[in-house]
C-alpha cells in the first residue's frame, strides 16, 4: 500500500515538475531598481509598487505575459539583462545612444527636464543673460552635461559642487549668480522657503523606456509592450497610473491643504533650512547649486502661494537645531514624521512616503541581517536608518558607525571601511544610478512619511501655505513633474562620451582641459597665498623676537589662534560666516569670492607657521652675535638686518620649502567651500564617470610631479643663496 502511495505521489510530483518547468520557461523575468520612488519602491506593506510596477503589471495583463519581477538594483539589473540572467529591464532607464548599442528600447513612457534658477532678486529669463556670470551645477548630473555643452555659446563660467547645500549656500551668498538642477529639486527648494525663482523653461534631458538585450530572443517583448502601452494611453489607464503616483504621492494622512486658498505671510521672508547631502531630496549639482525633490518642491510652493523664502543647507542635525533655537523658520530635509518629533515640531501634510534599505558592495556575501554579525554598518546620524540599526544592533551583533553626510558614508562602503550601509531608498537608488557599485541584498524597511516642519507653536501660516501649495501643485500636475523630472534626471546623467573614460588615456584625453584649469587654480592659489603668508609670517616672526613684550604677546596670540583652528573651519568662516555676520549687522549681502576666501584662509594658516619658522631661525643664531653687535653701538634694527637675518635665512630656507609644499597640499582642504581647484576638479570628473581609482591615480601623479619640480627648484635656489 505504501509503495503504491509513493508511486502515485511520485507521478503527481513528476507532472507538477514538468508543468512547473514549462511555466517557468514561459515566465518573463523582468528586473528593476530597488529604490527609485515613485517608479519602484517598497511601501510599508513590504510589497514593491510604483509607476514601473503598475505599467508592467498592466502590460502583462494585456499582453498575456507571465511576469516575474525582481528588484536587484539598477546596476545589477542592467548587468543581469546583458548577461542573459533576466529577460527585460524596467527601471526608469533613460534612453541614450550608447545604451541603444546594447539594448532594444520600447516607446518611451516618461520624460524629464532640468531648469535654470536664481535668487528672486536676480531674475534671469534667457541663457544670453548668463553671459559673464557664474552658474552652479551639481557634479555628475545631466544639468552639468547640458551646461558644459553650451558654455562657450552663452559665455558663462561653470562652477561645480558636490552637494546641493554647498551650491545653494553659494547662490544665497551671491558667489554664484544662477544654478541648474532637476526641476523637482529646484521646485522643492522653493517650497522649502528658498528665495529662488524659475523664470526659464526647462531643458529635456531624456526619456524612460522598457528594454531588452539587443539581438536577444526577447525582442518580441518590445513590440508587445508598445502595443499594450498604446492601448493604455488610449483608454486613459496610463494617465491613471501617473496620477496615482505623481498626483498623490502615497500618504497615510488626509491632506489639510486647500488648493484654491492662499494664506497670508506674516514675515517678509522666511528662512528655511535643509540637509546638505541627501540626494535625491537635496544635494549639490555640478554647478554647486542645491537641488533635489525637497528643494524644487519648496520653491514651487513658495511661488504658488506668493511668499518669499531663503534656503540654506547646513546639514540635517544643524537644520533641526536651527529651527529649535529660532535661527530658522522651518526645515525641509527628507525628515520622517515621528511621534517624538511631533512633540517638538508641527508638520505639514506628507509630501513623500519613504523606505530605508541596506546596501553592500557587489562582491559582498551578506544576504541577511544575521550576516552582519561582527561587521561595521554605517548610517547617517539622526535618520530613520540610524534609529533602525541602533535598535537592532544587539540583536544582529554589528557595530553601528554614524556619518554626518551621505557621500563620506558611501565612499566608506566603496573603500571597504564599512561592510554595509543603510539609507533612504530613493537616496540609495540615486547613488546606484550614479554609478556606485553596490547591491541591495535585503528587502527595505518602512521608515514613514516626510514632512515640512516648523517649531511647535510657531509660524502656523507657513504650514498652511505649504499644505495649500502642495495641494495646488498636485492638482495642476506640477508636483508630478517635479518628482518625475528629478528621478529621470538622476538616471540620465550618465551621458555618453565619444572617448572611453574607462582607461587612463581616455580620462586624460577627455578631461585634460578641466584638469589643466584646476591645476592652474591650484598653482595660482598656492603661489599667491604663500607670498602673502611670507609677509605675514616674517612680520609676526620678527615680532616674536622683539624686545617689546607687547609685540611678542600679539605674535603669540596670532600664532596660537590661527594654528589652533582647523584650516577648513577658517575657510568656511571666511566664506560663509563673515558674509552672514555682515548681513546680520548691515542687512545687506556682502558675498566673498571663493578664491579670495581660500587665499585669505591659506595665507593666515601659512603665515602662522612661517612666523614660527622665522622665530626659530632667528633664535637658532648664536645670541652672542647680537650682544657683540649691540656692544659695538650698532642699532637693533641694523643688527637684525645685517648680522642675524642673513644667517637665519639659511637656516629657515629648508623649512620654507617644506611649508610651500604643505600650502600646495592644503589647497585640497579649501575645496570644501566650493573652489574648483585640482582636487575638486578630479572629484567632479569622478562624479560623472565613477572612475575613482584611475582619476585619483592621475591626480596623485600630477601632485607628485608638481611638488617634485617645485621642490627641486627651491633647492637650487637654496644652494645659490648658500
Amino acid at each position: 500500500m505504501k509503495k503504491k502511495l509513493f508511486a502515485a505521489l511520485l507521478s503527481v510530483a513528476s507532472v507538477f515538475f514538468v508543468m512547473g518547468g514549462q511555466a517557468m520557461a514561459d515566465t518573463i523575468n523582468i528586473v528593476s531598481d530597488t529604490a527609485y520612488a515613485p517608479f519602484e519602491f517598497k511601501d510599508s506593506d513590504q510589497v514593491y509598487k510604483g509607476i514601473d510596477v503598475d505599467i508592467i503589471n498592466e502590460v502583462a495583463k494585456r499582453a498575456n505575459w507571465d511576469v516575474n519581477m525582481t528588484f536587484p538594483g539598477f546596476d545589477a539589473a542592467v548587468n543581469a539583462v546583458q548577461a542573459g540572467q533576466a529577460d527585460a529591464l524596467m527601471a526608469g532607464t533613460t534612453v541614450t545612444d550608447a545604451r541603444k548599442k546594447v539594448f532594444t528600447f520600447s516607446d518611451t513612457y516618461y520624460d524629464t527636464a532640468v531648469v535654470i534658477y536664481t535668487r528672486k532678486d536676480s531674475k534671469v529669463t534667457s541663457y544670453k543673460e548668463l553671459k559673464g556670470k557664474i552658474v552652479g551645477v551639481k557634479n555628475g548630473t545631466a544639468a552639468q552635461t547640458f551646461l558644459e555643452k553650451n558654455q562657450d555659446k552663452y559665455g558663462y563660467t561653470l562652477k561645480t559642487f558636490d552637494t546641493s547645500d554647498l551650491m545653494n549656500n553659494s547662490l544665497d551668498s551671491g558667489s554664484i549668480n544662477a544654478a541648474m538642477d532637476d526641476q523637482p529639486v529646484v521646485q522643492y527648494a522653493i517650497n522649502q522657503g528658498k528665495n529662488y525663482a524659475i523664470n526659464m523653461d526647462g531643458e529635456s534631458v531624456g526619456s524612460f523606456a522598457f528594454a531588452v538585450k539587443k539581438g536577444s530572443k526577447h525582442e518580441h517583448l518590445i513590440e508587445e509592450f508598445n502595443k499594450a502601452f498604446a492601448e493604455m494611453k488610449s483608454d486613459g489607464t496610463y494617465e491613471q497610473i501617473m496620477a496615482k503616483w505623481l498626483g498623490e504621492q502615497a500618504s497615510s494622512e488626509q491632506s489639510k491643504g486647500d488648493a484654491n486658498a492662499k494664506a497670508t505671510p506674516v514675515k517678509t521672508k522666511y528662512k528655511i533650512v535643509a540637509d546638505s547631502s541627501f540626494a535625491p531630496f537635496e544635494f549639490q549639482n555640478d554647478s554647486g547649486k542645491y537641488v533635489g525633490i525637497d528643494m524644487e518642491l519648496l520653491k514651487a510652493i513658495a511661488k504658488q502661494q506668493g511668499f518669499e523664502i531663503e534656503i540654506s543647507n547646513p546639514g540635517f542635525d544643524a537644520a533641526l537645531n536651527a529651527v529649535q533655537s529660532g535661527q530658522a523658520d522651518a526645515v525641509i530635509a527628507g525628515m520622517s514624521m515621528t511621534d517624538a518629533r511631533k512633540e517638538i515640531f508641527d508638520f505639514s501634510d506628507s509630501y513623500y512616503t519613504s523606505n530605508i534599505i541596506l546596501a553592500v558592495q557587489k562582491s559582498s556575501k551578506v544576504s541577511s541581517y544575521k550576516d552582519l554579525k561582527g561587521k561595521i554598518v554605517g548610517a547617517k546620524n539622526g535618520t530613520a536608518s540610524y534609529n533602525f540599526l541602533r535598535a537592532n544592533a544587539s540583536k544582529y551583533g554589528y557595530t553601528l558607525k554614524a556619518f554626518d553626510e551621505a557621500s563620506s558614508m558611501y565612499d566608506s562602503l566603496n573603500s571597504g571601511s564599512i561592510a554595509a550601509l543603510m539609507d533612504d531608498e530613493a537616496v540609495l537608488k540615486y547613488a546606484i544610478k550614479q554609478g556606485r557599485k553596490f547591491k541591495i541584498p535585503i528587502d527595505g524597511e518602512p521608515s514613514g512619511e516626510y514632512g515640512f516642519a516648523v517649531k511647535k507653536g510657531t509660524n502656523p501660516e507657513l504650514i498652511e501655505m505649504f499644505n495649500n501649495g502642495l495641494a495646488a501643485l498636485k492638482n495642476s500636475g506640477q508636483y508630478n513633474k517635479i518628482i518625475s523630472k528629478y528621478i529621470a534626471t538622476d538616471d540620465s546623467d550618465s551621458s555618453e562620451k565619444s572617448v572611453d573614460e574607462s582607461t587612463i588615456f581616455g580620462l586624460i584625453s577627455n578631461n585634460y582641459k578641466q584638469l589643466l584649469s584646476g591645476l592652474g587654480t591650484t598653482l595660482g592659489l598656492t603661489l599667491l597665498s604663500f607670498a602673502i603668508a611670507m609677509l605675514i609670517g616674517i612680520l609676526f616672526g620678527m615680532m616674536a623676537v622683539s624686545p617689546s613684550q607687547i609685540l611678542r604677546t600679539i605674535s603669540a596670540i596670532f600664532v596660537d589662534v590661527v594654528r589652533g583652528i582647523p584650516l577648513m573651519i577658517v575657510a568656511a568662516f571666511i566664506f560663509w560666516g563673515i558674509p552672514n555676520l555682515i548681513e546680520s549687522i548691515t542687512g545687506h549681502q556682502s558675498p566673498i569670492n571663493d578664491f579670495v576666501a581660500a587665499t585669505i584662509a591659506l595665507s593666515l594658516n601659512g603665515g602662522a607657521y612661517i612666523a614660527e619658522i622665522v622665530r626659530g631661525g632667528i633664535e637658532a643664531v648664536d645670541k652672542g652675535q647680537m650682544e657683540a653687535s649691540r656692544s659695538l653701538g650698532i642699532p637693533y634694527g641694523t643688527t637684525m638686518r645685517k648680522v642675524i637675518l642673513p644667517q637665519a635665512v639659511r637656516l629657515m630656507l629648508p623649512n620654507f620649502i617644506n611649508q610651500f609644499v604643505i600650502s600646495l597640499k592644503d589647497t585640497t582642504i579649501v575645496s570644501a567651500i566650493g573652489l574648483i581647484e585640482l582636487f575638486q576638479t578630479g572629484k567632479i570628473i569622478i562624479a560623472r564617470n565613477y572612475q575613482s581609482f584611475r582619476m585619483y591615480a592621475i591626480l596623485a601623479v600630477i601632485y607628485l610631479v608638481i611638488i617634485t619640480l617645485l621642490t627641486r627648484l627651491a633647492k637650487r635656489l637654496e644652494k645659490r643663496l648658500k
